[in-house]
């Protein structure tokens, strides 16, 4: 469809031409309108479209570019906000306000909406860019470097944003003079991509290798989330390549389950990598790097008793197998590759620097003997690689030009280096990370496990548990976890996480959209009876959100008797004027009791009344058989200790109750909640479905979230 493109001359609107040349949307220009005229877009139809906003919106769903306009209508609308933000703070006065904002927004964040290139980037680009030289002034001072960074990965996407800029813009900023100068000014992707503002060591766009490498010993939990969003960071900031590698040399402890479902918290999180590889995959080559230190003397066989072999390591102490000739260390190696009961007895160790202060260096071991299968080459060994000997070895091999590690393996940093030069390999940096610890919460797969195989929970997927599934299950949008991870950065500094300040993120993404229902719980309830209500009941379609129309619909149902909770009924008075939330205004004409307590309300309708007037706005549900069954489940803390000491035992903080229960009755429309669906259930809070409606006799099982505020738990 032909499109043509109205605007004054004196006014390009820059937004709407970069917009559309990076979308792949060809326009006809016409800049011939009157002076201060809005845009219009022109359709080959005969149609047209008028406003600089619509005519992004327009472009934006169009566009040829993947997810332009977000992929749903949460980041649509976070899209919008943007739209309506940019040309209102990146003119006047607000300028420099603005940029401060913007340069603390994108700290951690490659785009301004979620995880990709969106027409919200190119607005603000294009209004910061049609400032000119103000913004040309900022942009050298490395006043606001998240910015500027953020301003020149932008430009890479597209050369043809320098043209219609320099086309465009002029010093003083859009129509106010010819540019061909500023292009000068603006610097030259090529240029660009060798001299970024780098935060990897060493790092060039389109040079990095990052790779992020559970061990598929369980299931991925929020430590492990933050190593997998930083990888995958960084492998977008620098347009590099992201491994996912399987660290699978411990075949006691992996199995394919763990595997298959790691691969899908991945994709959950949205960690887009190049490949899969596992660490299985060198196993050949690896022992033949570990004969081949045998035989330069750098590695030997050593079959000293584990604990005897940790005290002389702390001591310091050389063991007596330290000296042996290589022909005696390559029988025993044999010995341990064939799982002979004498091969069971040995390892091989790293003949490294016994007298080095860090530990680390103190003949580490390289290899081990297990007999167990390997979850993908069965019983083929029986010896198999630490993760010190393998991982500098495979990120070698792979190409990593940075590893990620958190803080906590600092010390054996020198360990990493030193293994690669003593095999003879390239050097890898190391980037570290501070190891995401929450409050009340323990992240050692090892007591997690426990937690698994004593029934003290579910699964691995049980709402208790910090896994990725686990807190997805229990009502956490992957944007907010994005976030909250991304919020942190690559900080080096350790501290202890809250768990409301991500439930607080969560709370903001989950409120403008999820529908509204009503619940009432069944032994705390109390019939409200209106004298002039209607004598039929009636249905209304109401939206499930007063300011959400893609929540949809819903079917409420009126009649002269309904439900309120007791609590409610229990602060009534007679002769108080209440709201019935969704209907109007009720007057309280007698309250029944029995033995003290409330057993019927009776009342009239005052649908004149101002609901403004009243103290109470009640829910309620209509006295119908048309009411289903809920379970509310709320969840407690795993652990009642905020933070455990290193000499402390979990066992001996365990909380003793971490799940509640209760019945409840909800409204008809709750039968159509799908499975995984969040919603608000009014002045109670916000859930989500586990398990949907089936039958009248088995309830519909809606998990309780913490919103931030409660003293409830997470975890």
């Amino acid at each position: 469809m032909e499109l043509k493109l109205a605007f004054p001359q004196d006014g390009p609107p820059l937004a709407i031409l970069c917009a559309a040349k990076v979308a792949g949307v060809s326009l006809t220009l016409d800049p011939k309108l009157a002076s201060g005229s809005a845009p219009t877009l022109h359709l080959g139809s005969g149609d047209f479209i008028h406003g600089v906003n619509t005519i992004l919106r327009y472009i934006a769903r169009v566009a040829s570019v993947t997810s332009f306009y977000g992929q749903d209508a949460i980041q649509a609308a976070y899209v919008d906000q943007w739209l309506d933000y940019a040309p209102v703070i990146l003119s006047g006065s607000e300028f420099e306000a603005a940029c401060s904002f913007l340069n603390g927004y994108l700290a951690s964040r490659t785009f301004l909406v979620s995880y990709g290139l969106s027409i919200a980037d190119i607005v603000v680009w294009s209004n910061l860019a049609g400032t000119g030289q103000r913004w040309e002034s900022l942009r050298r001072s490395k006043k606001y470097q998240n910015l500027v960074r953020w301003f020149n990965s932008i430009a890479d996407y597209s050369d043809t944003l320098d043209e219609v800029v320099s086309a465009y813009v002029g010093k003083r900023g859009i129509g106010k003079s010819p540019a061909p100068s500023l292009k000068e000014k603006l610097p030259d992707s090529k240029q660009n991509i060798s001299t970024p503002e780098v935060d990897l060591p060493g790092a060039k766009v389109g040079e990095v290798c990052v790779r992020f490498a559970p061990e598929p010993s369980g299931y991925l939990h929020i430590g492990h989330a933050k190593a997998g969003l930083l990888n995958k960071y960084f492998a977008e900031r620098y347009k590099g390549r992201l491994i996912v590698r399987f660290d699978d040399t411990n075949p006691s402890k992996e199995s394919n389950e763990f595997v298959e479902n790691v691969l899908k918290d991945v994709e959950t999180l949205g960690i887009k990598y190049d490949i899969v590889t596992y660490t299985s995959d060198y196993f050949p080559q690896l022992m033949e790097m570990a004969e081949k230190l045998i035989k330069q003397g750098k590695a030997y066989v050593d079959d000293t008793p584990k604990e005897q072999m940790r005290s002389e390591r702390m001591d310091g102490v050389e063991s007596k197998c330290r000296n042996n000739i290589v022909e005696d260390n390559l029988s025993l190696w044999k010995e341990m590759i064939n799982g002979t009961e004498r091969g069971m007895q040995c390892c091989v160790r790293g003949k490294l620097d016994m007298q080095d202060p860090n530990k680390s260096l103190r003949d580490p071991v390289y290899y081990r003997c297990n007999t167990d299968p390997h979850h993908r080459v069965g019983s083929k060994y029986k010896v198999y690689p630490t993760y010190d000997f393998a991982c500098p070895f495979v990120d070698a091999l792979e190409g990593v030009t940075h590893a990620l590690r958190s803080s906590e393996y600092h010390d054996r940093n020198a360990q990493y280096y030193r293994i690669l030069q003593e095999m003879g390999l390239r050097r890898v940096e190391i980037y570290e990370f501070s190891r995401l610890n929450m409050v009340y919460t323990v992240l050692s797969k090892r007591k997690l496990l426990w937690f698994v195989q004593n029934k003290k929970v579910e699964d691995w997927t049980d709402p208790r548990f910090p896994t990725v599934q686990g807190i997805v299950r229990r009502g956490l949008k992957v944007e907010a976890l994005v976030q909250f991870i991304l919020e942190q950065g690559a900080s080096k500094n350790l501290n202890l996480m809250e768990w409301d300040k991500l439930w607080t993120i969560n709370k903001k993404i989950i409120d403008p959209v999820c529908g509204r229902h009503t619940a009432i719980l069944k032994d705390q309830r109390v019939l409200f009876t209106l004298t002039n209500g209607p004598e039929e009941p009636f249905i209304r379609v109401l939206p499930r959100h007063k300011k959400y129309e893609g929540a949809g619909k819903k079917a409420t149902t009126f009649t002269n008797k309904f439900w309120l909770e007791s609590a409610d009924a229990s602060v009534i008075s007679i002769g108080e004027e209440v709201t019935l939330m969704d209907w109007g205004n009720a007057i309280i004409k007698e309250i029944k009791t029995e033995n003290g307590i409330i057993t019927e309300l009776l009342g009239e309708l005052h649908l004149e009344g101002s609901v403004k007037m009243t103290k109470l706005k009640l829910t309620w549900l209509p006295d119908i058989e048309d009411l289903v069954s809920l379970s509310l489940v709320e969840f407690d803390y795993l652990i009642k200790k905020k933070k455990l000491e290193e000499d402390e035992d979990f066992l001996d903080n365990l909380n003793p109750c971490t799940r509640q229960e209760f019945s409840a009755l909800g409204d008809a429309n709750m039968r159509n909640l799908k499975q995984g669906e969040i919603i608000q259930l009014e002045r109670k809070g916000y859930y989500r479905c586990d398990a949907p409606f089936i039958r009248s006799s088995k309830p519909i099982v809606l998990f309780a979230i913490p919103d931030g505020r409660q003293k409830s738990a997470t975890n």
